[in-house]
């Protein structure tokens, strides 16, 4: 039942653009994956329609795209419709994996592409795929690299050295914030280039092989979800991002060679940098203590009854979070940051 749901809500937002308002990224494609893989299908369709008022046209192309002439269009919003041709066309023509692997160090340093959903989208067309592979999820995955070709954005130039641990949580105390955060995250991320302590705190991760890759980018996962519990009331949407961001890079993982492993957790922890620097306040709450009256698999069904899909997004990632760690005080942490992003 669930896989057939997930096919039929991909159909219905096949013809969506994957923005609306000229900048506000759609979500629906990850939410519903989302709520499928946690067990929540039969809400997936009165979630949608509950979200159709955000949705708008998939939007046309302008100019079809070389395929040797990529260059130019990439971070192109304008050219977003040429960009969901482009993938449509690539991946009518050979193997999604082909397609994933040629593309993936190509867009990897824009990875803060729509504020991070460029990636976000990818991974977890990804995992929809590595689970089943069928026409609707190839056709999703064309769409999430489109979105993120077609807002390609690269952050400023992170050093050469570490970052200030091995411990992802203490790396991540220590990135130092933006001073003026009162704009946009365009804006904000613009000033990393001039943000003293950047490029120590966003620096290549030291001692990675591609063996170790993967525990190294779940602790940088796990890091920001229990930094959401403490940090997450200043901005408890784009906080998000710093947790989601790499976790969808985590996922993409099974589905590229392991010489692509070691940049995509560099990239990741770039990115997870960038949005804590953007949008952390200065200082933390207390976290939430554990509580026992409420399981993830409750805050899961809390979540899947707002409309916002943030809130989804991160009590799914705080699952793979508490898989690993079985950490009591998880619970706790999605359902506040579930109640903070309602109350928006």
């Amino acid at each position: 039942m669930t896989d057939s749901v997930l096919d039929e809500a991909y159909e219905r937002l096949r013809h969506t653009g994957p923005e609306r308002d000229g900048w506000l990224s759609n979500h629906a494609p990850m939410a519903v994956e989302a709520m499928v893989h946690r067990g929540h299908g039969r809400a997936v369709h009165r979630w949608i329609d509950a979200y159709a008022d955000k949705l708008e046209e998939r939007p046309r192309g302008i100019e079809s795209i070389a395929r040797a002439e990529w260059r130019d269009p990439l971070g192109d919003p304008v050219r977003t419709g040429d960009w969901l041709n482009y993938f449509d066309r690539e991946l009518a023509g050979e193997p999604w994996r082909d397609v994933l692997i040629r593309w993936w160090p190509r867009l990897l340093p824009g990875i803060a592409a729509g504020a991070t959903h460029g990636v976000i989208r990818v991974g977890h067309a990804v995992r929809a795929l590595l689970d089943e592979e069928t026409e609707p999820r190839v056709a999703e995955l064309g769409q999430g690299l489109a979105y993120w070709a077609a807002r390609w954005q690269p952050l400023a130039p992170p050093g050469a050295g570490p970052y200030p641990s091995t411990d992802a949580r203490s790396a991540l105390d220590a990135v130092p914030r933006v001073p003026d955060q009162r704009f946009g995250i365009r804006a904000r991320l613009a000033q990393l280039a001039d943000l003293t302590g950047w490029p120590a705190a966003a620096g290549a991760v030291p001692g990675s092989n591609s063996d170790d890759v993967p525990t190294r980018l779940a602790a940088i996962v796990d890091a920001a979800v229990f930094r959401h519990g403490t940090h997450g009331y200043a901005r408890p949407v784009m906080l998000v991002h710093a947790a989601t961001a790499p976790n969808a890079v985590l996922r993409a993982l099974p589905a590229l060679p392991p010489t692509l492993w070691k940049p995509s957790l560099e990239a990741a922890w770039a990115a997870t940098a960038a949005v804590t620097a953007a949008y952390a306040p200065a200082e933390g709450q207390p976290a939430p203590h554990a509580d026992t009256r409420h399981s993830l698999d409750e805050v899961m069904l809390r979540a899947v009854d707002t409309p916002e899909a943030h809130a989804i997004k991160f009590v799914d990632t705080v699952r793979d979070t508490y898989t690993r760690s079985g950490d009591p005080t998880l619970p706790a942490i999605a359902a506040r940051s579930v109640e903070q992003i309602a109350a928006l």
